[in-house]
Parts: structure tokens; sequence; C-alpha cells
């Protein structure tokens, strides 16, 4: 079985002599096939020979708790937060500058407590986004939210994320051309590989935030590469240069939210050394409802 680099995995392997023992084991994140090389939790990174090594096998990933999947969601809110925010009951409401752009209601709630799924909170919910002349779309992470009876769900996707020291490295000469903007809550940098005044190759964007705790996160929005410049590691090239920016701000660690239907992204973010956080879904309410 191939190991993917990134994968979590326990290293068996000899040790020198005049060691008291013949082996030992490590725990951490495979950053290397040739040589083996495996980054622990502390930061120690572990080299060994072919020679050495007795067992490499893939561990379960991290457990995510529900803290965890929040924490996230609050900080991808603040990287995407349209140009009118409201909270009714624990969710978080957003509408954009075009209808779709990021429209929807998220049930962040707030530490050690859910958001309400009363009727009449989605009464609410519902009212004021009418008020704006918008359809209400919840956005409903895994284990935050769950669809209301008959409203319907779908629009399933994968939010990847990953330490920034177990993503492929970055280029040492940066491609992508940034425009930066930034305010009390959020950094952003809107990227573009190619010319507005010759040719687009791709356009993407990211935004540095902080989560509730304390983890400093650059997210991944709006990839896009034009048709015919797929496939061809131009999605790849824009990303690591967005993410080499948000290191410079501080972040230590990075994500990107994919819809379970685009293969290509999914791919992308699976060779970027990205792993699945946790899932989210869209519901909308049926006609009638």
């Amino acid at each position: 079985m191939t190991i993917s680099i990134g994968s979590r995995v326990v290293l068996r392997y000899k040790l020198p002599p005049g060691y008291s023992h013949p082996m030992t084991d490590v725990i951490g994140v495979l950053e290397s096939t040739e040589p083996i090389t495996v980054r622990r939790s502390d930061g120690r990174v572990v080299t060994v020979s072919p020679d050495q090594v007795i067992a490499l096998k893939v561990l379960a990933a991290r457990p995510i708790r529900i803290g965890d999947i929040r924490n996230l969601e609050v900080a991808a809110a603040a990287g995407s937060r349209g140009v009118e925010q409201a909270r009714i009951d624990g969710w978080l409401l957003r509408v954009g500058h075009s209808p779709g752009s990021t429209d929807s209601a998220i049930p962040l709630g707030e530490p050690g407590s859910t958001a309400s799924r009363t009727a009449e909170t989605l009464a609410g919910i519902c009212t004021w986004f009418a008020d704006r002349g918008r359809p209400t779309t919840l956005l409903l992470p895994d284990r935050l939210g769950t669809a209301p009876p008959t409203w319907l769900s779908g629009g399933e996707g994968i939010m990847f994320a990953a330490d920034l020291d177990t993503l492929v490295p970055s280029p040492s000469s940066p491609t992508t051309t940034l425009d930066v903007t930034s305010d009390p809550v959020a950094a952003v940098a809107h990227g573009i590989v190619g010319s507005v005044d010759t040719l687009v190759l791709a356009t993407g964007r990211a935004s540095v935030t902080d989560a509730p705790d304390n983890r400093r996160w650059v997210g991944l929005t709006d990839i896009d590469v034009t048709g015919e410049h797929r496939r061809h590691g131009i999605g790849a090239l824009i990303c690591t240069d967005l993410i080499a920016w948000g290191r410079t701000l501080g972040a230590t660690h990075a994500y990107v939210a994919v819809p379970e239907n685009n293969v290509a992204g999914l791919a992308t973010a699976q060779a970027l050394g990205f792993v699945e956080h946790h899932r989210y879904r869209y519901a909308s309410a049926s006609v009638g409802s």
C-alpha cells in the first residue's frame, strides 16, 4: 500500500548499537518517503535510512471535536463576511454583493451552546433574507446543525484543513500577482496567475483570520483555473502562492472548502497535503414550507 505524504503514521525503526533498546517508534506526519521523514507533534523531524525501517503504518486521523469544527467555521466566516451580517439565536446570517455569493445562515452557536432550531428562529432567519430579496439557505457543517424537517438538503462538500508544515512547500519565486487589503478582522489577498491585460490563467482568494482558540488560519476560496489551462498544475500553483502569503502574516494552518462533485478540486487539495476535517451541506426551504 502506498502511503501518501501528509498521512499520520507510526514509524518503527532500528536504533544504532549502544542504545538500551534495539528499536523505537515515532508517531507523526509523513513528510517524505525518500528518505523516510516523519515530523512529530512537537516539531522534531525524524529521518531514517531504508535499512533502518522495520514498519511504517498509517494511523487514523486525530479525532475532530465539535469545538474544532466550530473554531474553523468561525475563522472561515470571518474571512467571507459578505456585505451585511446579523446574528439570530446563535446563527450567523450574511449576504454578499450578488445573490448566491455568500448568502447563508450558519449555526455557529456560542462556546458551550448550540444554535436554536425552533420554528420561531427559522422564521426570523427566513424573514431577514426575504427583507433583502434573497432566498434562505442554511450552511450546515457536520455536528453543528442538521436540515429542518421538510427542508431540501444538497450541495455537500468537504472542508479540508492542514498544518502549514505538512503542506507541499511553496515555490521560491511566486508567480501569482496579489492585491491585498486588510481590516481588524481579516487580511484578504486576491491572486491572479497571468495578466488581466493579456491572459488570465487562474484566479483565487485567500483570507487570514483568527479562530476562537487563537489558531491563525489562511483560507482559500474562489479558486478558478480557466478551462483550457486546467490539469496543468496551475491550480496548485496559485494555492501554494496564496498559502505562502498567509504564512507571512503568521498563519499556522490552512483550510479550503471543496464541493464533493469537484473532482479536480478534491485531487488538488489532497495533492497539496490537505486532509478532510469535516463535511458540510446546504439546505433550503421547500416550496410552501
